[in-house]
């Protein structure tokens, strides 16, 4: 039985244990607190968790608190002015979100790790734990950025473009506020120049509540808790800076509480990438996780989604990997995949608002208070940055985007709904790939393919007209149409995800006219491309086939916007 030690027992570092443990790993987590310490101490986080992180836990049987947990079902967005609201706007998310307190949910899942049989340490590890915990266990992962442990991590400088705190952080965990009338929301509020605010509802150790995240500029009007000593004062506070910069959350504040004394937190970080594979004086590598190689600013809530992420990508690495060692270059293969498919799109959008913003991007927020589209595609981007690209980041995308979305809304059919509904036809997922016209390999995830023909052997898929690839795909002679295997989800997320190397890391081999074949999979196709067709905003593609192989296995199945796995049906 493999042995791999965990040390930090937060969302990650947790989440990451019960699942390993459940797949049949002996695993060691140590923890500088009991679960008593945990439940009975101050807050560690706003920790607003989104659908498809939700669903992380979801899959390992540990949303435990769900039912109790109140739902989130709303992003809604204002902006301040000096004289009132300059805008707003409420949209919908596909998927509700929650917020369970740490205190709550880390304590139990420690409880239930150790009632599972998993061996709980605790202690408050030091490098020299370290040393003896490589030499005990065939993996050591650090899930803490604390002290010495952290620091064993070196800062990425390409990766990091701050290097000092962004904003000045508070929280304030409250009962008593007056709901929304439109309905529980995170309520996202900016007052340029001085900060943001944003509010919603959670379950703390307490029962139900609402989590007041303050988020101010250094140096400006909410940068103003120095001198705060006491939870009264904190909660003073928090009501002053209300009152002055959005007066419409104060108003909703008038009969509010502490939920206890430890629901209140302050501080300031800088957000900051590391280094993912650190050495130790031995010479033994351990590998971060989490936090301790990925902090982020809180501005966008995605701590504990980013937490949450980092640990099934890592359990998919590492339960993929089988009896092989856990080298320095596995380590590192599996914090790129996270970075890559993941963590680099939340840190981008993120760290572009901690910014001021660019004039695009006003544009867009302002756009989403008359486009109901945008406004609902803003909102669920708070579950999937990486649909911010490009139009985020880019002035012109940013402009056909929004003249798309006001087309749309003209339509017959809300598109979102539309999507929804096609999604309930089950797929198997396909990376397509080819050669582009500078000789480079292009790929990208595509559950748009089908056979059309037996005689001749034809088969079609269709990327979409904005397709950064549509180019190199259609000038080239041939494609490829590769069928994922069900342990390939992590290859279906990387060539989902813009990046100047959408193939690092995937077993490749060149099949026809150099077009590259991923190894692996349940079948692949090499096709010659007969003919292209404008419809609507896709290309369809034909192709015929000239080559196959089908070596079979466990398919990877895409169904209603999750991964599935294919089993045999009972009466059949």
């Amino acid at each position: 039985m493999r042995k791999i030690a965990i040390v930090g027992a937060g969302q990650a570092g947790t989440q990451l244990a019960l699942g390993l443990l459940e797949r049949g790993y002996a695993v060691t987590l140590v923890s500088d607190r009991t679960p008593a310490d945990i439940r009975n101490g101050s807050v560690m986080s706003s920790q607003c968790m989104f659908e498809t992180a939700l669903q992380t836990e979801r899959d390992l049987g540990l949303d435990l608190w769900e039912e109790a947990c109140p739902n989130v079902e709303q992003i809604s967005f204002a902006l301040h002015g000096d004289e009132g609201d300059r805008y707003a706007w409420t949209a919908k998310l596909d998927g509700y979100a929650q917020s369970a307190d740490q205190r709550v949910k880390v304590a139990g899942w420690i409880e239930l790790f150790a009632d599972r049989g998993g061996n709980l340490v605790l202690r408050s590890a030091t490098v020299a734990d370290l040393e003896d915990l490589a030499r005990t266990h065939d993996l050591v992962i650090v899930s803490t950025g604390k002290g010495e442990l952290g620091r064993l991590f070196p800062r990425d400088a390409e990766r990091s473009p701050y290097d000092q705190p962004q904003r000045v952080l508070a929280l304030t965990y409250v009962t008593g506020m007056s709901p929304r009338e439109a309905g529980p929301a995170v309520s996202f509020n900016v007052a340029p120049g001085v900060g943001e605010y944003f509010v919603f509802p959670a379950l703390t150790t307490t029962g139900p509540c609402e989590i007041m995240v303050f988020e101010g500029v250094p140096g400006g009007p909410m940068d103003c808790w120095d001198d705060v000593r006491t939870p009264e004062e904190h909660l003073s506070r928090s009501l002053e800076i209300l009152t002055k910069h959005f007066p419409d959350e104060a108003d909703r504040c008038a009969e509010v509480a502490l939920t206890d004394d430890g629901g209140v937190l302050r501080g300031r970080l800088t957000p900051t990438v590391r280094r993912p594979v650190a050495s130790l004086p031995s010479g033994a590598k351990v590998l971060g996780l989490a936090d301790a190689v990925v902090l982020n600013d809180p501005l966008t809530g995605q701590g504990s989604n980013n937490a949450a992420k980092a640990a099934s990508f890592y359990l998919d690495s590492i339960t993929g990997h089988g009896a092989h060692e856990f080298t320095a270059g596995w380590m590192s293969r599996t914090f790129e995949n996270y970075w890559r498919g993941w963590a680099q799109w939340v840190v981008a959008w993120t760290n572009s608002l901690l910014a001021p913003p660019q004039q695009h991007v006003a544009d867009l927020l302002a756009a989403a208070a008359e486009v109901p589209g945008i406004a609902a595609t803003l909102a669920n981007g708070f579950d999937d940055p990486r649909t911010f690209f490009p139009w985020w980041y880019d002035a012109g995308s940013a402009e056909r985007f929004v003249s798309e979305r006001r087309a749309q809304e003209s339509t017959s059919f809300d598109p979102r709904a539309m999507r929804q509904a096609l999604g309930q036809y089950a797929t198997g997922v396909t990376v397509v790939t080819c050669r582009g016209q500078d000789g480079q390999r292009i790929g990208m995830t595509a559950n748009s393919f089908t056979s059309v023909s037996l005689d001749p052997p034809l088969v079609l898929w269709c990327p979409k007209k904005d397709s950064p690839s549509l180019d190199d795909f259609a000038a080239a002679g041939h494609f490829a149409v590769n069928v994922l295997a069900s342990d390939q989800h992590h290859l279906s997320r990387q060539f989902a995800t813009p990046t100047a190397d959408k193939f690092a890391g995937a077993p490749v081999t060149d099949g026809l006219s150099g077009v590259p074949v991923l190894d692996g999979t349940v079948a692949s196709f090499q096709c010659r491309t007969v003919a292209t067709y404008e419809a609507g905003d896709h290309v369809i593609m034909l192709g015929e086939v000239e080559r196959y192989d089908a070596p079979g296995g466990e398919p990877l199945v895409f169904h209603s916007g999750f991964y599935h796995l294919a089993t045999k049906h009972p009466d059949v």
